[in-house]
């Protein structure tokens, strides 16, 4: 396939960026998204150019760090999966794609697709843990009796990677979704009862306090996520929220 692909250059936070186009042939429709990018990478290196400055690991969909804009989409345009999942198959020859950063104030570039998210990271720190027995008297989790409904839930908001979907999606860069994720994993479960009105609390300060901005109720996070967060956890951290204030 050739492609022609519009890519946001920005050499750093305080810089000025724009849309640069390239063109790109022998595009097999079995590539990754990424090795497309790995393509066209090794093309600007090979003619003494600067290459595209992009997120990655592991390369299949668990650690959410290949986060792009993709035509006007977080991750692009099949749903459920992130960047890394995502094939050539999707476009057709001769395709325009259009390729930029997750844009938010709390997400500040670092380089051209490459953004800060370890707002992230401050937000689990604050009161993403819990508080267990390490007296050599230690209870087996798995002794522990939980409702299916309970655990389900709980390992269903777990599956957050902690992208920044839910928040490039968001008209107003909410991270409600994901902190609601972090708070439900732990709220389920008996374990995770010790810090539940301290953690509530503290994460979403936490996350006022980097900048994000407040939920609008459309659901657009929820369509965009990669691993279908529910925003049936918005709900239950609003309660959790409620309760640690009473």
């Amino acid at each position: 396939m050739k492609l022609f692909l519009k890519i946001w250059r920005q050499n750093n936070n305080k810089s000025k960026g724009k849309i640069v186009k390239y063109q790109i042939n022998d595009i097999s429709p079995d590539m990754s998204f990424l090795e497309m990018l790995d393509v066209l990478n090794e093309k600007l290196i090979y003619e003494g150019n600067d290459p595209v400055s992009f997120d990655h690991d592991c390369r299949e969909g668990i650690c959410g760090s290949c986060s792009l804009f993709i035509n006007g989409r977080p991750h692009g345009p099949e749903r459920g999966i992130t960047t890394c999942q995502l094939h050539m198959r999707k476009f057709k020859d001769g395709d325009t794609i259009t390729i930029e950063p997750f844009r938010a104030n709390s997400f500040p570039i670092i380089k051209d697709l490459v953004v800060d998210r370890s707002a992230f990271d401050r937000i689990q720190q604050s009161g993403g843990y819990i508080s267990i027995n390490t007296s050599g008297n230690t209870q087996d989790a798995n002794t522990i009796p939980i409702k299916k409904e309970d655990a389900d839930s709980a390992f269903d908001a777990a599956t957050c990677i902690g992208c920044g979907a839910c928040v490039a999606t968001c008209k107003n860069a909410s991270a409600m979704l994901f902190v609601s994720a972090k708070v439900s994993q732990f709220s389920n479960l008996p374990q995770g009862q010790v810090e539940a009105n301290q953690r509530v609390l503290n994460m979403v300060n936490k996350m006022d306090e980097e900048g994000f901005g407040n939920c609008t109720n459309t659901g657009a996070c929820e369509v965009e996520c990669p691993k279908g967060i529910s925003i049936k956890n918005i709900a239950k951290m609003n309660r959790e929220f409620l309760k640690a204030k009473l």
